[in-house]
């Protein structure tokens, strides 16, 4: 398995890049989006990579992070969605776009990617709905430009006034939710703010749900 390529950046072609390390040249699949991001050719680049492997062929995809690359195998779990069609919905989304569709059940968001019809972007979102609050929650938003990097996830603990195993469960899921919202760009105070809200009116709600309720109270306030 290939899981990192740290080289040179020396072709780019259109739905590829070819990256060399020590003296031999690696063909990289990728997305329009994450080609964007890299610098020009001559310059050195990382890149997650993800290797197919199939009786024919073998087949490098290259990821900005290793959230990215995470999400794009998450994806292909999914019947009828091949690492072109994954490609192409974290292409259109980007992976925190991706991500909170899927936990919005935003299907028409989906379908936005090139060859994803509704059956597919609505059998997306129903499968992959928990696990994707997952991803979110675990955190490390995706960079935004210049070369990939390498992601780190930050460790989680619970905090706060909690009683028994029972209270400490729900400390652990809020501040899961609160990092997951920081993640994706809204600020501390307005995430802590809204998990509580959510919290308060919801107590039995484990991490997915309170994340999904939570993006939904933030969207309408906007």
């Amino acid at each position: 398995m290939i899981g990192r390529l740290r080289g040179t950046l020396v072709e780019r072609g259109t739905d590829h890049v070819v990256i060399d390390v020590s003296g031999v040249g690696y063909v990289v699949h990728c997305s329009e989006r994450t080609q964007a991001a890299l610098p020009s050719p001559g310059t050195g680049v990382i890149l997650h990579t993800d290797l197919l492997v199939r009786e024919d062929l073998l087949q490098l995809y290259g990821f900005r992070s290793a959230r990215e690359r995470e999400l794009h195998r998450m994806l292909m779990t999914v019947q009828g969605v091949g690492a072109k069609a994954a490609l192409a919905i974290v292409a259109a989304l980007g992976a925190d776009g991706t991500i909170r569709a899927i936990v919005l059940q935003d299907a028409g968001s989906i379908r936005a990617a090139q060859g994803v019809g509704p059956k597919l972007a609505q059998r997306v979102v129903n499968e992959l709905r928990e696990k994707a609050a997952g991803l979110m929650a675990r955190g490390g938003a995706e960079p935004e430009h210049g070369d990939a990097v390498e992601v780190q996830e930050n460790e989680e603990a619970a905090t706060g006034p909690a009683e028994g195993l029972a209270g400490l469960e729900v400390a652990a899921s809020s501040s899961e939710a609160i990092s997951a919202l920081e993640n994706l760009g809204y600020r501390q105070g307005e995430a802590a703010h809204t998990v509580a809200e959510v919290h308060s009116t919801n107590p039995e709600f484990e991490t997915a749900e309170l994340i999904r309720e939570a993006l939904k109270r933030l969207a309408k306030s906007k």
